[in-house]
C-alpha cells in the first residue's frame, strides 16, 4: 500500500453536505437528555442492523491492531492500494482521504451525527440540489450500502462529455461516513468490488467528546511508519494532490 498528501480546500469538500460551520441546537436540561438517550439506543440498534457487514465502530472491533491509523477512520491494508490524504490548504488540516485502486477512486469524509437521527437522507436531498445548479443530473439507485447516487455534471472543458460520481453513505452510532467513487468504480459494480469491499472493512472512531452534527472528524496523519502503520505496508510516496471528484457537490 502506498501513502501519499494531496492538497484541496475544505469548500470543496464540504459543498455537498451543507454550508460550512453549520450546526444544529444541542438539547439542555435533564428531560432533553433523557430521551436523546432513549431515542439514541433505539436508533444505535436500528442503525446497526442496516450497516450489517460494514463499515463498523470502533466499539464493534475487538482490537485495532493491522489497520492504518488515521485517527477518525482506521484503514484496512490491501496490495495495490494507494492512500491520498486531502488537506485544507488554509490550516493544512486534514478533511478527507482517497483510496486509489486499480484505476477507480473512493474519497472518504466522516461526520459527527446526531444521536437520535441521521443524515444521509438530507445530504442526498442537498447533493442533488447542488449538482443540478452546475447544469447536471442525480439519479437514485439501490445499492450494497441503501440508496446511492450517481451524479452525471458537464466535464467543464469545452466538450459534450460528463463526470460521473456514485456517492454512498452510512450512519453509524453518532457519525455519518460518506464515500465518493470516481472512475469506472461509478458505473460499474464489477470495478467498483474491490472499493467497496475495503469501505466495508472501515473503521470509524467518533471520540467521546461533543460535537455539532456536520463536524468532520479529525483526520490526521500516522504518527509514525513503525508504531501507526501495520509492517506489510510500503512507505510513502511525496505529496501529490488530491483527485477532482472532490469539486461534485
Amino acid at each position: 500500500m502506498v501513502f501519499g498528501r494531496g492538497k484541496k480546500a475544505k469548500q470543496e469538500l464540504l459543498t455537498d453536505t451543507g454550508a460550512a460551520g453549520e450546526a444544529e441546537a444541542v438539547e439542555t436540561g435533564e428531560a432533553g437528555e433523557a430521551e436523546a438517550v432513549e431515542t439514541g439506543a433505539a436508533g444505535e440498534a436500528s442503525d446497526h442492523a442496516v450497516r450489517g457487514a460494514g463499515p463498523y465502530d470502533v466499539s464493534e472491533i475487538d482490537d485495532q491492531d493491522g489497520y492504518v491509523d488515521l485517527g477518525a477512520l482506521l484503514i484496512s491494508p490491501r496490495e495495490g492500494l494507494q492512500l491520498r490524504l486531502e488537506v485544507e490548504e488554509a490550516t493544512q488540516r486534514v478533511v478527507g482521504v482517497t483510496l486509489d485502486l486499480d484505476g477507480s477512486s473512493l474519497q472518504l469524509q466522516a461526520f459527527a451525527a446526531p444521536r437520535s437521527e441521521g443524515l444521509w437522507e438530507e445530504i442526498r436531498e442537498q447533493i442533488g440540489q447542488s449538482v443540478g445548479s452546475q447544469g447536471g443530473q442525480v439519479n437514485e439507485i439501490e445499492g450494497h450500502f441503501g440508496i446511492e447516487l450517481v451524479a452525471k455534471l458537464p466535464a467543464g472543458d469545452g466538450s459534450e462529455g460528463y463526470r460521473v460520481a456514485r456517492f454512498i453513505g452510512v450512519d453509524g452510532p453518532r457519525w455519518f461516513l460518506r464515500g465518493v467513487l470516481g472512475g469506472e468504480a461509478a458505473l460499474d459494480r464489477t470495478a467498483a468490488a474491490g472499493l467497496e469491499e475495503l469501505f466495508r472493512q472501515i473503521v470509524v472512531v467518533r471520540g467521546e467528546n461533543p460535537m455539532p452534527p456536520r463536524d468532520l472528524l479529525q483526520l490526521r496523519l500516522p504518527r509514525d511508519s513503525g508504531a501507526a502503520v501495520p509492517q506489510d505496508a510500503p512507505e510513502f510516496e511525496q505529496p501529490e494532490r488530491g483527485p477532482e471528484i472532490t469539486q461534485i457537490g
